[in-house]
């Protein structure tokens, strides 16, 4: 009899060779498609203005963003940004024809500056932002916003 006894089955071990390749595809796969913000915001801008309708741009590279808003410090007064530093607003013509050298002749006229500004900077501000925009020969100006419920 004791030739037949039964001996307990126990599971196999769960291979962890493909492990390594699992995360790795993984860690690849989200270094593709994430990106990475182009701009440190040096100012607070919490709150956008309401609008009734929104669009999207349907091409981002031809998008140059203006921020207006308070400092983080706590300075008095309304604060412009072009890309990663504090400007002022006679900077503002050069910051678009930097912009327009890497473009082509036909990608031009298509660039939009965008303003986000916080919805209690001074108008003033906005509108020399604006003005200096236009001297700048940049007519294509849109201004961001939430959208209202």
């Amino acid at each position: 009899m004791s030739k037949f006894k039964k001996e307990k089955k126990t599971l196999p071990p769960i291979s962890t060779a493909s492990l390594p390749d699992i995360v790795f595809m993984l860690l690849f796969f989200f270094m593709v498609s994430t990106t990475m913000r182009t701009n440190d915001l040096m100012l607070k801008t919490q709150q956008l203005p309401l609008a009734k309708t929104n669009q999207k741009f349907v091409h981002k590279s031809l998008v140059n963003t203006v921020f207006i808003g308070k400092d983080k410090d706590g300075k008095e007064g309304d604060f412009l940004q072009l890309n990663d530093r504090i400007a002022e607003i006679h900077e503002i013509e050069a910051f678009i024809n930097n912009s327009r050298e890497g473009k082509l002749e036909d990608e031009i006229p298509m660039m939009t500056t965008l303003i986000k500004s916080d919805v209690n900077v001074k108008m003033g501000m906005v509108n020399d932002v604006k003005k200096q925009l236009r001297e700048a020969d940049q007519l294509k100006i849109s201004l961001a916003t939430v959208p209202s419920k």
